[in-house]
């Protein structure tokens, strides 16, 4: 055996030992404990998620509508959550604005949506606030001519849908990782 291909074999050895060494570090992080203390998924379920204080029949309600939707089937499941412990309250602003517009009408004909978002967890049984912080997602959609108003109205909906499952899909992200790792 030449010199090369034993260091090749000691070289491997010697990963596959550190392999063995870290392989009981690992834990999924949805997985059941054997402890008996309560898994990820019981605890996000005890997280209420109260309506956003938007003006009713306004596209921004709709839009936390969607984003509360998102986040409880992100947190729950297809199931409804357990008696809560904690509240998470969500705040956010929308944002519109042209990209592109077109030389020959002037109308655009790419836009961009935005959401920024702020949230915070709240345990109830102290109103201590446990875990704040914001997010955003920006989306952008193509506008069609400018005879096909409900082509474009369906684009800024869609566009608002994509959105609001980015900004439950980065809460819910954060939610779980607290909940894992305690920070």
């Amino acid at each position: 055996m030449s010199l090369a291909r034993m260091r090749i074999a000691v070289r491997l050895v010697a990963v596959a030992a550190l392999a063995g060494l870290t392989a009981g570090c690992f834990q999924p992080m949805y997985a059941e404990h054997a402890d008996g203390s309560p898994a990820l998924r019981d605890k996000l379920a005890t997280i209420d998620l109260p309506p956003v204080d938007k003006p009713n029949a306004s596209r921004e309600a709709r839009v936390g509508i969607a984003i509360r939707n998102a986040l409880a089937f992100k947190l729950y499941g297809n199931a409804t959550g357990a008696p809560p412990l904690y509240k998470l309250v969500l705040r956010f602003t929308t944002t519109k604005s042209s990209l592109l517009v077109s030389t020959a009408t002037g109308l655009p004909t790419t836009e961009t949506y935005g959401i920024d978002a702020q949230y915070n967890l709240v345990e109830l049984a102290t109103n201590k606030s446990l875990l704040n912080g914001s997010t955003f997602s920006r989306v952008s959609y193509d506008m069609p001519g400018s005879y096909q108003r409900f082509a474009r109205s369906r684009a800024f909906r869609d566009a608002e849908d994509r959105a609001a499952s980015e900004i439950a899909e980065n809460i819910g992200t954060r939610l779980a990782a607290y909940f894992t790792a305690g920070t």
